[in-house]
């Protein structure tokens, strides 16, 4: 006989798995020289989760958490709608920060944690481009 892991489940397991999963990024893009400018960047379109800077460069970074790869990897949920939105946001971010003339790209944090192992912790940088060369 196996154990079993208990996972537990529901709306309110995986508002914890994402706010326990940001925090993780945030000490691992830390760790890796970034500096965060901004945490959970929100406007009445949405939110971004980091605002970082490395290099000279802004970083805008979408955090996905999974505690199990059954429906794909946690990068994979950033879809182009989503892709889209962050995007949108980061313009309105520059345009209020006065920093349009900035060079800028998006950034994933993927972090597949299952209990009771370590999380698996990935960064992706330049993630994604949108067709019309937004941030290319």
């Amino acid at each position: 006989m196996t154990a079993e892991v208990f996972r537990p489940a529901g709306p309110s397991f995986k508002l914890a798995l994402g706010e326990r999963g940001e925090m993780l990024a945030w000490g691992y893009l830390v760790r890796a020289g970034f500096k965060i400018l901004e945490k959970n960047f929100r406007t009445r379109l949405g939110e971004i989760d980091v605002i970082a800077e490395k290099n000279k460069k802004i970083y805008f970074i979408e955090v996905k958490t999974r505690s199990d790869a059954d429906k794909g990897l946690p990068q994979e949920s950033v879809t182009a709608a989503k892709q889209r939105r962050i995007a949108h946001l980061a313009a309105q971010y520059l345009q209020k920060k006065k920093q349009q003339d900035r060079s800028a790209a998006f950034g994933v944090v993927s972090i597949l944690w299952q209990p009771p192992a370590a999380p698996e912790i990935r960064w992706i940088e330049n993630a994604f481009m949108l067709e019309d060369g937004f941030f290319a």
